[in-house]
C-alpha cells in the first residue's frame, strides 16, 4: 500500500527544512547569505509525485541524472503541477544523441563536458526552439574534472577554457559556470579548492559565468565554503535510492 501524500509530504518538508538549515549554517561560517546558494533536489529514482510534492513545498530547481528517465518525469510532473514553474537541470552524464530529447525539457544542462557535445546541444536547442518546445537559450554549465580521470566525465581543467568558448560563442546557449563532482578518494576541500581556482579563471574570461556547482549530500557544507553557489542534493531530501515512494 503507498503512502498517504500528505505522510510523504510531512516527510519531505522535514527534509527541505533540514537541508535547508545545513547551507544556511554552512553560508553563515563562510560569512556569506543563505541566498548566495540555490538548492538543487536531485529526484533521480524517485516519482514524479515526490517531485510534485516538493513543488507544492517551494522547491522548483529539480535535477536529473539519467535522460531516458527524465523526459517522462517532466511530461508527468507537467500534468500533475501544470501551474509550477518549474527549472529542470540535467546534472548526470549527457550522450550526444540524446541532445535533441534534452532540449526539449531541460532549462539548464550541467555536465557540458566537450565541445562535441556542446555543439550537439547548439543545434538541439535551436531546432526544439524552431519547433516551439522552447522559448528561450539553453544554459549551460561546463563539468570540470578535478582529477581528469575520463571514466567519471568531465573536462579535464587544462581544457576548460577552450570549451568554455565554444559554449560562450554558440548561438543557443548561455554559460553560467562551471561544476564538478569531488573525486572518490580525494579530500572534498582540496577538490572543492581547486575547482574554486578553476572558476575564477573562468570569470576572468568570460565576467557573467558566476555559478559554481558543487556539493552535495555528504560534502555541501565544505563546497560552500570554497564558493558554491549550488548544491544537487538527493539522499538528504528524499531517502537513500531505492526506498522511493511507491
Amino acid at each position: 500500500m503507498s503512502r498517504p501524500d500528505s505522510a510523504r509530504r510531512e516527510q519531505l518538508a522535514t527534509a527541505l527544512a533540514a537541508v535547508r538549515e545545513r547551507i544556511a549554517a554552512a553560508a553563515a561560517r563562510a560569512g556569506r547569505g543563505p541566498e548566495e546558494v540555490r538548492l538543487v533536489a536531485v529526484t533521480k529514482t524517485f516519482p514524479a509525485v515526490d517531485a510534485a510534492l516538493l513543488t507544492d513545498l517551494g522547491m522548483l530547481d529539480l535535477g536529473e541524472n539519467r535522460e531516458q528517465e527524465a523526459a517522462g518525469k517532466a511530461d508527468e510532473l507537467r500534468e500533475l503541477r501544470p501551474e509550477a514553474p518549474v527549472r529542470w537541470h540535467m546534472v548526470g552524464r549527457l550522450q550526444r544523441n540524446k541532445a535533441r530529447s534534452v532540449a526539449r525539457w531541460a532549462a539548464e544542462i550541467q555536465s557540458v563536458d566537450s565541445v562535441r557535445l556542446a555543439q550537439a546541444l547548439d543545434r538541439a536547442a535551436a531546432n526544439a526552439r524552431e519547433a516551439g518546445e522552447r522559448t528561450g537559450p539553453l544554459d549551460v554549465l561546463v563539468q570540470a574534472s578535478i582529477d581528469g580521470d575520463p571514466e567519471r566525465g568531465g573536462c579535464p581543467l587544462d581544457g576548460l577554457a577552450e570549451l568554455s568558448d565554444e559554449v560562450a560563442g554558440s548561438g543557443e546557449l548561455c554559460l553560467r559556470g562551471l561544476m564538478a563532482v569531488a573525486p572518490l578518494g580525494m579530500d572534498p576541500a582540496a577538490a572543492f579548492g581547486s575547482l574554486a581556482r578553476a572558476a575564477d579563471r573562468l570569470r576572468r574570461d568570460h565576467p557573467d559565468a558566476t555559478e559554481l556547482s558543487a556539493g552535495m549530500t555528504n560534502d555541501l557544507e565544505i563546497a560552500i565554503t570554497h564558493g558554491s553557489t549550488c548544491v544537487r542534493v538527493g539522499t538528504a531530501l528524499l531517502g537513500a535510492r531505492g526506498l522511493a515512494s511507491p
